[in-house]
């Protein structure tokens, strides 16, 4: 089969590999949509090391082409969604509640991490049962593959900053993930979302999202602009979607005391993040830091396409771009360098 790989550090492209077989509890895919993850380029990047000949992507919808002899709930035919983050259930992470984490940090991301990723025309799911969600009729596979991550982590940033219903949260960068946790917010109930982006067409959608207030951060100083717009009290909640070093340090800045800061960005570069002393109360401000990977698993990912289902977010606005399969280089290229307003490249196998 076909495959997009990171060849080395720096270097991607295609190569024929395998179809991967499958074990007892595992199921096979067919992919037919699939989305390149910033993430993707951070890989390539280096950012968590050196891989060779990996195939790259994590984010994919498909249909079931075989599955393992234990596997019950699902069988070939069937139209899959299938996590990014692939756990192993039985796994002393899993068990204490952080399924994302299995085995180590970060063990739970497995697709392109430490085992081939779904820019293939098959790709492999560990624990079938606990990792792969049907597709209900009427959602369509352009939707629900933004399910398996987007939605899934940009809820997360908003489920874990606590946001008190009527409560005030600043999100830090409205890229896909950051756009998904500001409608998060305004599920949750927020009372003001205040979005911290400078492009128009991502600022046009935070609206469209859920965002109430607009800083655009090359016009003003978004930590005075967040403080004056709360009264000088702060927020009760800040998303950091960025994964930069500057965009944390002004969640903790606008962050008021008993407040919580909610990561979502992925930090691909540089040795620390830092915290700034005075705001952080030198340590004692009763401000909370949270961190999460996307939440991954059957149970979570049907209940981000029951909100397809049942009509409480389009997702298929963030795709600005539509590439094949055969053109995922082109793609990947585009979310490298952010040219052409691209938010979110939809990948069409078949």
């Amino acid at each position: 089969m076909k495959a997009f790989v990171m060849r080395r550090i720096g270097e991607v492209g295609f190569m024929e590999k395998d179809k991967p077989a499958c074990g007892p509890n595992d199921a096979v895919v067919r992919a037919t949509r699939g989305l390149v993850c910033t993430s993707d380029v951070h890989t390539v990047a280096g950012a968590i090391g050196e891989r060779t000949n990996l195939t790259l992507g994590h984010e994919a919808v498909g249909i079931v082409a075989e599955v393992g002899s234990e596997v019950k709930l699902f069988k070939p035919g069937d139209r899959v969604c299938v996590g990014a983050i692939t756990p192993i259930w039985g796994s002393d992470a899993a068990q204490r509640g952080f399924p994302s984490q299995s085995g180590q940090a970060l063990g739970g991301w497995m697709y392109a991490n430490v085992k081939d990723g779904t820019f293939a025309e098959y790709f492999h799911v560990n624990e079938a049962d606990a990792n792969m969600a049907l597709i209900p009729d009427g959602i369509s596979d352009d939707a629900a593959v933004y399910c398996t991550d987007m939605m899934s982590t940009g809820f997360a940033g908003a489920e874990n900053a606590n946001i008190p219903l009527g409560g005030t949260v600043a999100v830090f960068a409205q890229g896909p993930v950051g756009l998904m946790a500001t409608a998060g917010a305004r599920m949750l109930g927020a009372g003001l979302i205040i979005a911290v982006e400078a492009d128009p067409k991502r600022q046009e959608l935070s609206r469209y999202y859920g965002a109430d207030v607009i800083v655009d951060f090359t016009k003003e100083d978004p930590v005075k602009k967040i403080m004056e717009l709360t009264d000088g009290q702060g927020v009760d909640s800040a998303i950091e979607a960025l994964g930069a070093d500057i965009t944390f340090q002004q969640a903790v800045k606008v962050t008021k005391p008993g407040g919580t800061v909610s990561n979502i960005g992925y930090h691909g570069s540089g040795e620390f993040v830092h915290i700034p002393r005075l705001e952080w109360g030198v340590g004692m401000a009763n401000i909370t830091i949270v961190t999460d990977l996307c939440p991954g698993g059957r149970v979570r990912m049907e209940r981000m396409l029951r909100l397809l289902q049942n009509k409480r977010i389009d997702p298929t606005r963030l795709t600005t771009h539509v590439f094949p399969f055969d053109e995922v280089d082109k793609a990947f290229e585009l979310m490298k360098t952010k040219a052409d307003n691209i938010i979110k490249p939809l990948i069409v196998f078949s």
